[in-house]
C-alpha cells in the first residue's frame, strides 16, 4: 500500500488529496511485460487522466526465481530511450512530506509514499537484546529526465540527505510510461 500524493485543488478543497494507492512490482520477461501492460492498462483505463500509472524498467539479474532467468531478462536492457527517470528517496518515517515538497518545489507534480524499513548500518539499534529496525518511507517520483537533477537537488539540501543517516537517492531509467498526462 502507498499514498498518493499529486497536488490537484478541487481534491484539496473537497479534502479528498490524499489517496491509498496499491503498488505491484512484477519482474518478467519482455514478453510477458508487454503482455502484462497492455491488459492494464486497458483494465484501468490508464490511457484516461488519474486512473494510475504503470512503467517499466531494466532489471539487471534476478536470483531465485525459476520463471525470470536473468538472461530473459537482458534482452532488452537499454534498447529503449525514455523521457522519464524513478527517483526512489528512502528516508525516516514522517519525512516523506518533506521530500515531497522539495521535489514540488523543483517541478514534481507528486509521488508515491510507501511504508517500509530500514537495516542499514546507521539504522538499527537494540533494546532487551533483539535488533529494532526503524520506519522508513520510501517515496517514488516519476520525473522528465530534464527535470531530474533540480528535483533531486531539491531533495537533497532540504533532507541533508549527504549527511549518514539522512537517507538515499536512486534514480533508474524508466522504459515505457503508462498514465502520465500532462
Amino acid at each position: 500500500m502507498g499514498k498518493g500524493t499529486i497536488k490537484n485543488r478541487l481534491l484539496e478543497m473537497l479534502a479528498i488529496n490524499d489517496i491509498r494507492k496499491e503498488i505491484v512490482i512484477l519482474v518478467a520477461d519482455k514478453i510477458t511485460v508487454n503482455q502484462a501492460i497492455e491488459q492494464l492498462v486497458h483494465k484501468f483505463k490508464l490511457t484516461k487522466t488519474n486512473q494510475g500509472i504503470a512503467f517499466t524498467t531494466s532489471v539487471g539479474r534476478v536470483i531465485g526465481a525459476r520463471s525470470c532467468k536473468s538472461a530473459q531478462l537482458n534482452e532488452g536492457r537499454g534498447a529503449e530511450e525514455s523521457m522519464y527517470h524513478a527517483i526512489t528517496v528512502i528516508v525516516e518515517k514522517g519525512n516523506a512530506g518533506d521530500v515531497i515538497d522539495a521535489a514540488t518545489e523543483a517541478g514534481s507534480k507528486g509521488g508515491t509514499i510507501i511504508n517500509a524499513r530500514g537495516s542499514g548500518i546507521h539504522e538499527t539499534s537494540k533494546l532487551f537484546s533483539m535488533d529494532i529496525e526503524p520506519e522508513k518511507e520510501m517515496v517514488l517520483i516519476l520525473s522528465k529526465k530534464e527535470s531530474t537533477d533540480a528535483i533531486v537537488s531539491s531533495i537533497q539540501n532540504k533532507l541533508k540527505i549527504d549527511e549518514p543517516g539522512n537517507g538515499v537517492i536512486f534514480i533508474q531509467d524508466v522504459n515505457k510510461t503508462y498514465g502520465l498526462y500532462e
